[in-house]
C-alpha cells in the first residue's frame, strides 16, 4: 500500500503545513516548549501512516495507525491549550479537520482489520 496515496496520509501533510502556519504567530518564548510539541504531534501522524505503509504488514500497518491517532490526540489537546492561553483564536474549524482526519484513520483500520480476522484481532475497532 503506498501511503501517498491515502487520504489519511495527504490529509495529515496538509494538516502539518497549516499547524507550522498557525504556530509561527505563537510567542518567541514558546519555540521550544509548546510550538514544538504542536509541531511535532502534527508531523507525527502522517510520518506514523507512511511508516505503517512500509512495514509491509497489515498488522504492523494497523499498530501504526493506531500510533498516528495517539499523536492526532495530542494534537488535539496542545491546540485546545494554547487557545486557552490565547496563542491562537477560532480553533473550532481546526478541531473539526482534526475530527474529520480520525475518522479516516478509524476508517482505514477498519478496512484492514478483516484481512487480520483469524491473526490479530485485538486491536481492530
Amino acid at each position: 500500500m503506498d501511503h501517498k496515496e491515502l487520504d489519511a496520509w495527504k490529509i495529515a501533510v496538509d494538516l502539518s503545513v497549516e499547524i507550522y502556519s498557525i504556530t509561527q504567530s505563537f510567542p518567541k518564548e514558546e519555540i521550544f516548549g509548546l510550538v514544538q510539541q504542536i509541531r511535532r504531534s502534527a508531523i507525527s501522524i502522517p510520518s506514523n501512516i507512511a511508516e505503517g505503509c512500509a512495514r509491509g504488514s497489515s498488522k504492523e500497518t494497523i499498530h501504526f495507525l493506531y500510533v498516528s491517532l495517539g499523536s492526532l490526540a495530542e494534537l488535539e489537546t496542545q491546540i485546545i491549550i494554547a487557545s486557552k492561553l490565547g496563542f491562537v483564536n477560532g480553533i473550532d474549524e481546526l478541531l473539526i479537520k482534526l475530527n474529520k482526519l480520525k475518522q479516516v484513520i478509524l476508517g482505514l483500520i477498519r478496512y484492514l482489520c478483516p484481512v487480520l480476522k483469524n491473526v490479530y484481532t485485538k486491536q481492530c475497532v
